[in-house]
């Protein structure tokens, strides 16, 4: 049985867009483990594409920057069972309808993501590109995720009682921190 979401080497999850400059950022070896992640996820869930919950819940279970911007406590308990849920009963109204809420333009070439998810992961590129970091990195991933309210990894953040804006305030606020925690793990 052939997997329904085509499979990528890391050089083909590179996150740029084809017309993008030579010294565009690439991913990090830890963000393609979480894409790597996700579409496992993605499969075994039986979604025809990774989306943004998808990469939500593989960016927590791979990257501990990206853990780190929701802390410890309840939320994140809520949060990580909300995910863990969603092939249960939670989310399945989303198999066989594609993520796109109309507010970013859809991506061609994101081949396996969904709109919503192909967008973020061009914007996390740019994210490092524009601090100068020649790798994406698990938090400019998570901050591009929760940029659109209608991403089903906002919809599941709020459901746990996490704000989009504060995740995105947070990473923001300390984001020397988590780019030089990302670096010191190389």
């Amino acid at each position: 049985m052939q997997p329904r979401i085509p499979r990528q080497s890391a050089q083909e999850q590179d996150c740029r867009h084809p017309d993008a400059p030579a010294d565009a950022a690439t991913l990090s070896d830890e963000l393609a483990a979480v894409v790597s992640g996700a579409r496992r996820r993605a499969t075994r869930d039986g979604d025809r594409q990774i989306d943004t919950a998808h990469l939500l819940h593989s960016l927590l279970e791979h990257d501990p920057d990206v853990y780190a911007v929701f802390g410890e406590g309840p939320q994140i308990a809520r949060l990580l069972g909300y995910l863990v849920q969603r092939t249960i009963g939670y989310g399945l109204r989303w198999q066989g309808t594609v993520e796109d809420s109309g507010a970013v333009p859809v991506v061609m070439h994101g081949e396996g993501f969904s709109p919503l998810a192909a967008s973020a992961m061009e914007q996390a590129c740019r994210r490092a590109a524009e601090r100068g970091d020649p790798q994406a990195r698990g938090v400019d991933l998570l901050a591009s995720i929760v940029v659109d309210p209608q991403a089903r990894a906002v919809e599941v953040l709020a459901r746990a009682g996490i704000d989009a804006d504060t995740v995105r305030t947070r990473i923001d606020e300390h984001r020397d921190e988590y780019v030089a925690g990302g670096e010191a793990a190389r």
